[in-house]
């Protein structure tokens, strides 16, 4: 996976005024050879001459609106039909006409998340078979560049384009997305079907959030500083690194590195390299940690006179970067390459201390690029090479520093800036979600869905119907009850989705890899992603309750009757009392759509769990074969 990322500085209001100049144009989501909806209002919105009157014409349909001062406008025409014969949109000002061509009539979808949701076609099952037979003129896809925005962008990272659906399109296109339009077109082959790959390996879902989501999560204060990142990425380092020092304090007994490398046990580093390559250091065998690397560069009078620029190529995966004890810069991404300004004034003729606290939470950790990639700019161009020989001291600090609003992979909707308010306002059949595995072990999964699923309909329509894909299985299987952050997340998709007017909740329980955290049949995972868009009811638990000595589990959406399958019980049921650690696994009955437990002699369930792991083994599924998520309920009196 190519973990890299790219801050986008430029506000919207600068791009449209920008663009405003020239003809009328639809926002950068839409363009040649797209689907537009069906069904319901269709919302176009774009860029013009700034106060002027533009007319939007279909076919023989036309409207007009007004663009506002940055030259945004918003306009509605009425619901369309589906229709696989291709439309002509026309856009026109009094500076010009813009033409968009080859247009079908269907439904779209946006499909987003993490890297299961990215996972492409070629990377699942049946590669070969699929994409001899992807070719579809009636499924258009779009592609979105990867980058992070700390303001939302009115323009992607690199340009994109719709296009038909072929062996060589839908390769690199998220498999989940486009087997479910696949079963979509099986069902319904009249209504084409428009698909928006817009997804990032890794990420959390804070970065996804629209501002008022991000505002609404994280206050005012997260935007500000998003804001001040906009304009000065210095100064909105000084504005978070408080909360960096708090947290290092509480971890290191109160000693400020710093201020003070001489507390630390420094060494050689034994190569430029990541540091999991460093034998016999300890962090070869166990490379998650906090680490501090020192370096040293002389400077002249003249040199430190001006600001300069310090370039340290890029670490794996977040640092906070001194000079002489003054914090100059903070990033995560994995590949990025930093650059920090350096004021003057924190400079001096002679020796200076270069300090990086480097973490890695995963894979490999410290320098990513060669030592060439790293050097001191003088404010005259001179530059000074940083080199290789660097020193390191390791700590005892192992857990994760705070994350900047800022952050590529858990920024504050740095992803929806530059990845999704790009696309406008079109109007959209639904998002499909698959992402969470960066959210385990967090609290409130089912606060940051709704935060999203608001988002989303905030500028895709009041009608956008969740998707929601529920966590496949994977880690190490157990044979006793526990504790999963992974279950307690499934659990909160199911409440998120629960609580929504227009959501359904997709479980890929069944269907992952307990070694493999990207399990490859998304094939399967497309058809119920189709299945639970077109309204078919899915298994979802409704209610415990005490019936005497048993607990009786009932379900909606179930197709015939609940069956156990490979077996007589269903496995992976659990009986908790209310203190911690009390959980124990049960037989359980079926009958009809319901689930009976008896309860073990001497005990008082208040809570039933089913699927309560990382990695559950499965098999209790309705008549028609589709597989019960995993969930903990309350046992009503």
């Amino acid at each position: 996976m190519l973990r890299l990322f790219k801050v986008l500085p430029v506000t919207l209001a600068t791009l449209w005024s920008a663009a405003a100049l020239s003809n009328p144009v639809l926002d950068a989501g839409f363009g040649d050879n797209m689907v537009l909806q069906s069904g319901a209002p269709l919302t176009l919105s774009g860029r013009a001459k700034p106060g002027t009157t533009v007319t939007l014409r279909l076919d023989d349909r036309a409207t007009t609106a007004e663009s506002d001062g940055n030259g945004a406008f918003l306009a509605t025409l009425p619901a369309q039909s589906n229709s696989a014969a291709p439309h002509t949109l026309t856009i026109s000002d009094s500076a010009g006409s813009t033409t968009y061509r080859n247009i079908l009539i269907g439904n779209v979808f946006l499909c987003s998340g993490q890297s299961n949701m990215e996972l492409s076609v070629d990377r699942a099952l049946d590669v070969s078979n699929q994409l001899r037979l992807a070719a579809d003129d009636g499924i258009r896809l779009l592609m979105i560049p990867k980058a992070t925005a700390p303001l939302p962008q009115a323009q992607f990272a690199s340009p994109v384009a719709w296009t038909p659906a072929t062996s060589a399109t839908v390769a690199p296109f998220s498999a989940a997305c486009f087997y479910m339009a696949k079963a979509l077109r099986k069902k319904d082959p009249a209504t084409p079907i428009g698909l928006i790959h817009s997804n990032w390996g890794g990420s959390a879902a804070r970065a996804w959030y629209d501002p008022q989501g991000a505002r609404e999560r994280h206050g005012e204060a997260a935007l500000d500083q998003l804001a001040l990142y906009a304009r000065d990425p210095y100064a909105a380092a000084q504005a978070f690194v408080p909360q960096w020092f708090d947290w290092w304090r509480s971890q290191d007994k109160g000693r400020e590195p710093w201020k003070n490398p001489a507390l630390l046990d420094w060494k050689p580093i034994p190569q430029f390299s990541f540091w999991n390559e460093w034998k016999g250091t300890g962090l070869d065998t166990n490379p998650r940690a906090n680490l501090w690397l020192r370096q040293t560069i002389t400077l002249t009078a003249q040199q430190a006179k001006w600001d300069g620029s310090l370039a340290i190529g890029a670490i794996d995966d977040l640092d906070l970067t001194f000079v002489n004890g003054h914090p100059v810069g903070y990033t995560f991404g994995w590949g990025t390459e930093r650059t920090y300004r350096v004021p003057a004034k924190h400079l001096k003729p002679g020796e200076n201390t270069i300090l990086i606290a480097a973490n890695n939470m995963w894979d490999t950790g410290g320098f990513f690029a060669g030592p060439e990639r790293l050097h001191f700019t003088a404010a005259n161009g001179e530059r000074i090479p940083l080199g290789a020989d660097w020193d390191y001291a390791t700590t005892t600090v192992t857990d994760v520093p705070p994350r900047a609003p800022w952050d590529a992979n858990a920024g504050i909707g740095v992803m929806h800036n530059a990845m999704i308010a790009p696309l406008g306002r079109m109007t959209l059949a639904g998002v499909a979600w698959y992402q969470g595995e960066s959210d385990a072990g967090q609290p409130a999964y089912d606060a940051k869905l709704a935060s999203l699923f608001a988002g989303w309909r905030r500028q895709f329509g009041p009608q956008t119907r969740m998707l929601v894909v529920q966590l496949a299985d994977w880690g190490e299987r157990r044979s006793a009850p526990g504790e999963s952050g992974w279950g307690q997340l499934r659990d909160e998709q199911r409440r998120a989705v629960v609580a929504d007017g227009n959501a359904a909740l997709v479980t890929a329980i069944d269907i992952g890899e307990p070694t493999d955290i990207h399990p490859a049949n998304k094939n399967d995972l497309g058809k119920r992603l189709a299945e639970a868009f077109n309204g078919r009811r899915l298994p979802m638990p409704e209610r415990a309750v005490r019936e005497g000595a048993n607990v009786a589990v009932s379900f909606t959406g179930i197709e015939g009757a609940l069956q156990a399958q490979g077996g007589p019980y269903p496995l992976g049921v659990e009986l908790c009392e209310a203190a911690p650690g009390t959980c124990r696994f049960a037989l359980a009955s079926l009958d009809g759509s319901r689930m009976v437990i008896p309860a073990p002699p001497g005990m008082t369930p208040t809570r039933v769990r089913y699927a309560w792991a990382d990695a559950p083994v499965v098999n209790l599924v309705d008549g028609g074969g589709m597989p019960v998520p995993g969930f903990g309920l309350d046992i009503a009196p």
